[in-house]
């Protein structure tokens, strides 16, 4: 077995805190881990790529990764990091997203395998389901006192009425009690003796490594836990979000160009740092990378490798090739011909924030003029004499080949049997819609 995890992951950024005990245990034997993902969507965003990538870290390097999906916490919210309580989700919502999250987590996770550290897909909510208040208060509840739960950040935060807070319910004051449980059942049933998570994580981790050893006695109370740095941004924004909102794992909710995008328009110094976090390429591979970049930044050889890395990752090789086409369909020679190859949708992201103007089938029928097309049918352009001015400069393109004033628009050029692309100059791109 190669007992370098915590090596590997160090070198990679990913360790901000580690219980003493923790690496020794894991260099000495198979282990197994676990990482609790809540139900609070259906999906899971680019924010729950990093301990999904520690549960793969953890496979590969001999152990065994359980990746547990919170069907009973996510009934209550995690109060770590929220100044505010938490709308209560449905029963019905919350297993529809546990199935969602389920689905996710079964692309990067083989739960089928019939290898030795086979990973283990589990829902907190099959062993909490029967647990009585009175039964929980009893062999829970005694173990921790209230000292030790008001320690913790999470709650000190939410307690001390800074930044907005509004206090605590008892709800989600028990969270860290459940999710410490859950700890202890997976200790005691698959024999988990670690958890990771990410460093808002650390009072519940820790809470649960406690409950383990109050709740057993000698070896059997051995628990470990390590929490991996949340992931921030050189400017300071929020890591995981674009303007369209957050980044998600699931094409139906962030396309697969969208995506590609997103890695390939991040900055220099971030990177660097994400290329180590969200990759799994070779140390010497990754530093070749970074000195290479530095030498020709122009060239963005890290952006390029960092996205074909993550799309592939989390989609696949063929969607990585369709986003990187679609990427470059700008500057494509043979741009007319390709942009026909893209569906709808990624023509769509392509052209995100381009003016669009609709016209009819009829008016395509008979063929519509040039100038009625730039300025009276779309108002592209002011007027039809500057419309006219353009053409005669040889300014106007449509789907990217220029034309001049006896030009018109035919059923011929639409694209996706719907629309039509036209530039005045470099900078003027517009698009018409034929419904």
């Amino acid at each position: 077995m190669t007992n370098t995890f915590v090596d590997e992951l160090r070198w990679r950024g990913m360790v901000h805190d580690i219980m003493p005990g923790t690496e020794e245990q894991l260099n000495k034997e198979m282990t197994t881990g676990y990482v609790g993902f809540d139900p609070t969507s259906d999906s899971l965003h680019i924010g729950s790529l990093v301990p999904i990538i520690l549960l793969v870290h953890l496979e590969k390097a001999g152990h065994k990764p359980i990746a547990l999906v919170g069907g009973a916490t996510g009934m209550i919210g995690d109060p770590s990091g929220k100044s505010d309580e938490r709308n209560l989700l449905t029963e019905e919502v919350l297993n529809f997203n546990v199935e969602g999250i389920k689905n996710v987590l079964s692309r990067f996770l083989n739960f089928n395998s019939n290898e030795k550290n086979a990973p283990i897909l589990v829902n907190n909510y099959d062993w909490m389901k029967s647990f009585s208040f009175i039964d929980f208060a009893r062999d829970v509840g005694k173990r921790i006192t209230v000292n030790y739960m008001m320690a913790k950040d999470s709650v000190k935060k939410r307690l001390s009425g800074e930044e907005g807070n509004v206090g605590m319910s008892f709800t989600e004051f028990t969270y860290q009690l459940i999710q410490g449980y859950d700890f202890y059942h997976l200790h005691k049933n698959f024999n988990c003796a670690l958890q990771m998570g990410g460093s808002d994580q650390w009072g519940n981790i820790t809470t649960g490594t406690e409950l383990v050893r109050r709740m057993n006695v000698g070896e059997e109370a051995k628990a470990f836990a390590m929490t991996c740095p949340l992931i921030t941004k050189a400017d300071g924004s929020k890591f995981g979000k674009s303007e369209g909102g957050n980044i998600w794992l699931d094409k139906e909710k962030t396309s697969v160009y969208k995506f590609y995008q997103f890695w390939l328009n991040t900055s220099d110094e971030d990177a660097e740092k994400y290329i180590k976090i969200f990759t799994f390429l070779e140390r010497d591979t990754i530093e070749s990378l970074i000195e290479e970049h530095k030498n020709t930044p122009h060239l963005r050889l890290l952006q390029k490798r960092l996205a074909e890395e993550v799309t592939t990752f989390v989609h696949s090789k063929e969607d990585f090739e369709n986003a990187e086409k679609a990427s470059n369909i700008l500057f494509s020679k043979s741009f007319k011909e390709d942009i026909k190859t893209l569906d709808e949708v990624t023509f769509l992201d392509v052209f995100e924030g381009v003016p669009q103007a609709k016209i009819s089938q009829s008016d395509l029928k008979e063929g519509l003029d040039m100038i009625a097309a730039l300025s009276a049918k779309t108002n592209f352009l002011a007027s039809n004499s500057e419309s006219r001015r353009a053409l005669k400069e040889n300014a106007v393109s449509v789907n990217k080949e220029k034309v001049g004033e006896n030009y018109q628009l035919s059923p011929d050029d639409l694209i996706n049997n719907k629309y039509i692309i036209l530039n005045k100059g470099k900078k003027n791109t517009y698009i018409i819609k034929v419904l």
